[in-house]
């Protein structure tokens, strides 16, 4: 078996290896295992159709459905063609070659399949990775457009009226591309994906409850190819208390599993972001292969977040550190004291990264736009090392103020009578 590509995009052929002796021929139409190893995408196929045609010379087509087909011959021969109908540059570009049982062919979403049969009685077979429903969006092309010029190798022997229907290729709509969904619009990450990323759809609480999966079904999943979760319960000395636990648990883990199965169901791209706090920073640079062990509550839920993630089959955990964006952040509040002639006491035996937003939300689309390897990564800026006592020193020195006003303290002076979750000392993550 080899596959071959196409001037369409995506669009592979696939050379089938056919058995045959006396009785006949033998051969894996599908063999996911082979196939995936082989460059086939592993697109996950839920239902399988099989068009007989009688007379040669039948003609179907040209139909782009918002699915990927793997189409071949169960019996007999046809002639395939295929139109591109996706948005994009590609739109227009065309292909055609005979299918026969040596020959199948794999066509991506968006990309219009029609074919005529060669001989009588031959049946064609398609496996798909969605469900056939009416309301799904989808685009045909007259199957003797001029402009398309599909060289039909025999004249037209039965042909339906609502194939004879279909608009010229200069009249059809392209298919959009499938939707990008961001949980989690209103945090620090989510608004910074928004100014990136303005074409996606964003849900935020109270809407979307990651503590309430059930909020989940008001969303559309049909014809998502992308989910990225930006929310998070965040407030790491609150997960201490009974109330805080109990929500904690809820959004970081809970909500995540139902994210993890909607994505597993529709063969979603998952986008996870978990935390330094998933280690106990005891090694002053954490690797990405390093085994969890969180100190408190909220780095014990997303250590959670991370098994649960990993089970899902195309999905990116990125882990990071110190995200400062628009909303309350330490820059922020450091430059407010700094401006209001504050001289404060800061941590100084915590040690880390910054991370902007920005840079997280860009590392994020990085992954997917590049199709990076799925499984774990650190994203987080690149500054230098340093404690929070150092930060605070920088900004107080950008404000024009004396950075020795700022007094560096250690962890438990400066948590000293307050209830507060154990913090690993050492945050930074290697980011080779």
């Amino acid at each position: 078996m080899r596959i071959e590509t196409t001037p369409v995009p995506g669009l592979l052929v696939v050379h089938l290896d056919v058995h045959g002796d006396n009785r006949g021929w033998f051969k894996e139409n599908w063999q996911r295992e082979k196939m995936v190893a082989a460059g086939l995408p592993d697109f996950g196929p839920v239902q399988h159709n099989i068009s007989f045609n009688g007379v040669a010379g039948t003609i179907r087509g040209i139909h782009a459905e918002p699915w990927d087909k793997y189409v071949s011959v169960a019996s007999g021969r046809a002639f395939g063609a295929w139109v591109d109908l996706r948005e994009g540059e590609s739109f227009g570009s065309t292909f055609w070659i005979e299918l026969n049982p040596q020959t199948a062919v794999f066509v991506p979403r968006g990309v219009a399949n029609s074919f005529q049969v060669l001989e009588d009685g031959t049946a064609y077979s398609y496996l798909v990775n969605d469900h056939w429903r009416p309301d799904a969006v989808y685009a045909n092309v007259n199957l003797l457009d001029p402009q398309v010029a599909v060289p039909w190798p025999l004249p037209v022997a039965e042909m339906s009226e609502k194939d004879r229907s279909h608009p010229l290729l200069a009249e059809v709509t392209p298919l959009a591309p499938r939707r990008t969904v961001v949980i989690g619009a209103g945090g620090q990450l989510g608004k910074a994906l928004q100014q990136l990323l303005p074409d996606a759809e964003y849900h935020d609480f109270p809407e979307v409850d990651l503590a309430r999966p059930e909020t989940l079904d008001s969303i559309d999943w049909n014809d998502v190819g992308t989910l990225i979760n930006a929310a998070a319960y965040t407030n790491v000395d609150g997960a201490e208390t009974p109330e805080g636990r109990t929500r904690c648990w809820a959004i970081n883990v809970t909500g995540v599993a139902a994210l993890a199965r909607i994505a597993i169901d529709h063969g979603l791209t998952f986008v996870n972001v978990s935390s330094d706090y998933v280690f106990d920073g005891t090694k002053e640079e954490h690797e990405v292969d390093e085994p969890v062990s969180p100190l408190g509550v909220y780095g014990q839920t997303k250590a959670a977040t991370e098994a649960v993630t990993s089970v899902v089959p195309k999905s990116y955990l990125v882990r990071t550190s110190w995200v400062v964006g628009e909303g309350a952040n330490f820059v922020d509040t450091m430059r407010r004291l700094a401006r209001d002639g504050v001289s404060p006491s800061v941590v100084d035996d915590q040690f880390g990264r910054l991370t902007p937003a920005s840079v997280l939300a860009e590392g994020i689309l990085d992954l997917l736009r590049s199709e990076a390897p799925y499984g774990v990564h650190h994203v987080t800026g690149r500054g230098p090392v340093e404690s929070w006592a150092d930060i605070a020193r920088r900004v107080f020195a950008e404000e024009g103020r004396d950075p020795a006003d700022v007094t560096g303290v250690s962890t438990e002076e400066y948590l000293a009578g307050r209830p507060a979750a154990p913090r690993p000392r050492h945050s930074a993550l290697r980011l080779s």
